[in-house]
């Protein structure tokens, strides 16, 4: 605080907004993120040269998923460490096979908060957070897999934990149960099970137990499918279509009924043990006695629903099969259609197109069809400061300049040939969008675009301006590329990994890494 004061008047300047701006483009050398900031904007710059490729310099195959985070490849469940930040990717760890039951269903890489006293050396290291088949909670070190710390999660209540996620990144962590279904001979009997879901709530480095909670049917309804918590949200999804969103925080604070903490001996409903060690794990001491107050609802077809934009919009589609590919963007506020807040690409395409809020936090739209990428924003309507339209920032079209699709055609003696049929949109012999990605340290827009002739498909990772949509370097991969596999494409700075699922469980890892080299060569 007292070095910004100073740097406010050592430059004149007494606005703060001012001060930020001027921090932003490195106007002070003794700033601490002005360096990084520089090397980026350098990095970028070398990254989209002419000059510069990205060569394939590592490839590898496997019988197990192949998973990455952050500069490290994991192969064999989580056992086996590769980085790929080394100029060729190289071993980090290697451990023994696992049995089946420490088979790893899930994981979340956990990094280090800055500005924060920690009580162990080891919390100032990335880890990994896991969750094993036998519901043991364990935090690994990134380095070397070494377990750090292991919490046992279930108790009596529950016995099939298989879900991670973040309520709020890097700061509370979410662990979901499978939903519980009893056995047809226990259905058939007449038992009814009323208990669908249990989330168990921690805060982490360090980690701490906060809570465990369960999701009843007498509480919210029988028609309940799933449940999600971002961002302090708890949503409740239902089979008809309808999602409901419910103050999460205000539900930790009302409905707990004694709080706990890792490793203290308790005596709950009869029971004696140790939280979080085997055999009790952890106390369901959440317990929801009434419908906690409602925030919001809204009715989407496949209950897809997104929040974002500002001010503060949400995403759906009409819940009707016929609307499948039709979005209305709607104020949070007041439910109001956004003029020009039907957004329909009319595809005729196998797989539809897709939309969400654009990941860099500007509050724009990405909308992502076959052959067409079209970026939106909100903007106010003119004379009108409480409505919002949605305007076109700009458009990523694919590149179809020699496809030909005439409905009729004339043959050499002059007969007149009618199609009985057209293509479709995402027909694999044009070039088609499969992924688009945000690289935000780089403020990147990344776009994989293929097209398949016969068995051999083609793919190339372009990378566009994020602010206008200007394509600055396209990078072809050299392995084929088949539409029918399941695909993944990371863009982390200097490095494209390329992830292939293909049929049996197989699955193919391809390394690019950055090449800077004047010499015209086929690398």
């Amino acid at each position: 605080a007292g070095s910004g004061r100073a740097a406010l008047r050592a430059c004149g300047v007494h606005n703060v907004c001012r001060l930020l701006s001027r921090r932003a483009h490195g106007f002070y050398a003794r700033d601490a993120g002005v360096a990084h900031r520089k090397n980026l904007g350098l990095l970028r710059k070398i990254m989209c040269q002419e000059s510069t490729k990205f060569k394939n310099v590592w490839t590898t195959h496997s019988a197990s998923p192949i998973a990455y985070e952050r500069g490290r490849i994991y192969m064999d469940n989580y056992q086996c460490c590769i980085t790929s930040i080394a100029q060729q990717p190289r071993l980090i760890y290697q451990k023994s096979k696992c049995a089946k039951s420490e088979k790893i269903e899930d994981a979340l890489l956990l990094e280090c908060p800055l500005g924060e006293m920690l009580p162990r050396p080891s919390d100032y290291k990335a880890s990994l957070i896991v969750l094993t088949v036998q519901n043991w909670l364990l935090r690994l070190s990134a380095d070397s897999g070494e377990v750090l710390e292991k919490v046992y999660l279930a108790g009596s209540c529950c016995k099939f934990f298989r879900y991670l996620s973040w309520d709020t990144p890097q700061e509370v962590m979410i662990v979901k149960s499978a939903q519980n279904k009893l056995p047809a001979a226990a259905r058939q009997a007449g038992i009814q099970q009323t208990v669908l879901f249990y989330l168990a709530v921690f805060q982490v480095l360090p980690l701490s137990f906060i809570g465990m909670l369960e999701i009843n049917k007498k509480i919210f309804g029988n028609s309940v499918t799933d449940v999600a918590v971002s961002n302090g949200i708890l949503i409740v999804m239902y089979s008809m279509g309808l999602v409901r969103l419910y103050n999460f925080k205000a539900i930790l604070e009302q409905f707990m009924e004694q709080p706990f903490d890792l490793g203290q001996e308790f005596n709950w409903n009869g029971q004696v043990g140790i939280v979080g060690k085997y055999p009790f794990g952890l106390p369901c001491n959440i317990k929801i006695t009434d419908t906690p107050p409602l925030l919001f609802e809204a009715s989407s077809l496949e209950n897809a629903f997104q929040i974002g934009g500002y001010p503060w919009h949400y995403i759906i589609t009409p819940n009707k099969k016929k609307h499948k590919g039709v979005f209305h963007i709607c104020s949070l506020k007041d439910n109001t259609l956004a003029k020009n807040g039907i957004q329909d690409m009319k595809c005729c395409s196998l797989e539809p197109d897709w939309i969400y809020f654009h990941p860099d936090m500007s509050g724009r739209i990405i909308h992502v069809g076959p052959n067409l990428i079209k970026v939106l924003k909100l903007k106010e309507v003119k004379n009108h400061e409480d409505q919002m339209e949605i305007a076109e920032d700009f458009t990523i079209v694919a590149n179809r300049e020699n496809c030909v699709n005439n409905s009729v055609t004339v043959t050499a003696s002059g007969r007149v040939v009618k199609k009985r049929f057209t293509l479709l949109d995402d027909d694999p012999e044009q070039e088609t969008f499969k992924i688009v990605d945000y690289e935000d340290e780089l403020d990147l827009l990344s776009t994989v675009a293929v097209t398949q002739i016969g068995a051999d498909g083609r793919a190339h990772l372009d990378f566009h301006c994020n602010e206008h949509g200007i394509l600055l370097k396209s990078i072809p991969l050299k392995e084929s590329w088949d539409v029918t596999y399941s695909h993944e494409v990371y863009f982390d700075k200097d490095l494209v990994l390329h992830i292939e699922q293909k049929p049996n469980r197989r699955f193919s890892c391809y390394v690019y890494q950055m090449v800077c080299d004047t010499a015209k060569d086929d690398d």
